[in-house]
């Protein structure tokens, strides 16, 4: 299942080694990263590697449920619970029982409900709407966001223990703008996948083709590469793609800007470096991590997780 998720740059390779760790235990898993990064493929591939692998894997988009019907969709409810009950609904967490729970865009889940999900959590209990008591389920949960949580939680929009309690193992995917080589490995891969898919002959992107949309941004990241892929393989099959072909979008893409940092040509030990600039900053800020966490770009609970990782005092 892992295979599926295609990359090569340092950063995304560091996310699969830990993905494949946590595969093979039971925690709860919070997914973090951009729209169209690939979450629920690596939710899947999660449950793929692991212990539940032949049990059910559900999935529940959070933003999509109405605040009405959020506790009824994940918890279930038993007839005559409300108007509209006419029978018993089981929740998604009790079709789950036994596999794995995706609870994509976990952001948007009602507070009332945030509220009876971290009671599940703490005690694998679930009641539904309208019983008159709990019931045990064996869920693992994998949850994801595209949004900030440690903002959600100052504004009072989620709950702090519900996201301690989520994000036991974070696991956060990098945009694709920051995965370097990886844009030419994706549009090579789904050229080949769209022309095997629909049956016409392959085509392929030219040099200045390729130097220009390493340059886009893709603010919708793999989804947007992906679809732009499909479209060009089907309108110009067994051609080669040149700048000219492309969207007006990914043309209009500014110069890749000069890096901040020069790599030394005998390298140097990246991990000694963020230990210094995390230093660095906390100095800066007499130890006030939220303002160390902005000067380094990072939420406050990124900076926690390295200070922890690193044993910096």
């Amino acid at each position: 299942m892992f295979e599926v998720l295609i990359g090569r740059s340092p950063g995304f390779e560091a996310l699969i080694r830990s993905a494949r760790l946590v595969a093979a235990t039971d925690v709860t898993v919070l997914i973090v990263g951009e729209t169209g990064t690939g979450k629920e493929l690596l939710a899947r591939a999660l449950q793929g590697h692991s212990l539940r692998a032949d049990r059910p894997f559900v999935t529940l988009n959070c933003a999509a449920l109405p605040a009405s019907v959020a506790e009824s969709e994940l918890f279930g409810h038993r007839r005559g619970a409300f108007t509209g009950a006419v029978s018993d609904f089981p929740g998604r967490l009790e079709t789950a029982d036994g596999g794995t729970l995706f609870l994509d865009e976990i952001n948007s889940l009602p507070l009332p409900v945030q509220a009876k999900l971290l009671r599940f959590l703490d005690s694998g209990e679930i009641q539904p709407v309208g019983a008159r008591a709990p019931q045990r389920v064996d869920v693992r949960i994998i949850a994801a966001t595209n949004a900030n949580l440690a903002d959600k939680i100052d504004t009072g929009e989620f709950r702090r223990d519900l996201y301690y309690r989520l994000s036991v193992v974070p696991l956060e995917i990098p945009p694709l703008r920051e995965r370097g080589g990886d844009v030419e490995l994706l549009l090579h891969h789904f050229m080949r996948h769209f022309a095997q898919t629909h049956a016409i002959p392959p085509a392929v992107f030219g040099r200045g083709a390729v130097r220009r949309l390493i340059a886009y941004p893709w603010p919708g990241n793999i989804r947007e590469l992906r679809n732009l892929c499909e479209r060009l393989a089907i309108l110009m099959p067994g051609r080669v793609i040149e700048e000219q072909d492309l969207p007006e979008e990914a043309l209009r893409a500014p110069p890749q800007p000069r890096p901040l940092f020069t790599l030394p040509d005998e390298g140097f030990e990246l991990e000694r470096m963020e230990i210094d600039f995390i230093r660095q900053a906390l100095q800066r800020t007499q130890g006030n991590r939220t303002r160390a966490a902005r000067l380094l770009g990072l939420t406050r609970d990124q900076l926690n997780y390295r200070i922890q990782k690193y044993g910096i005092d």
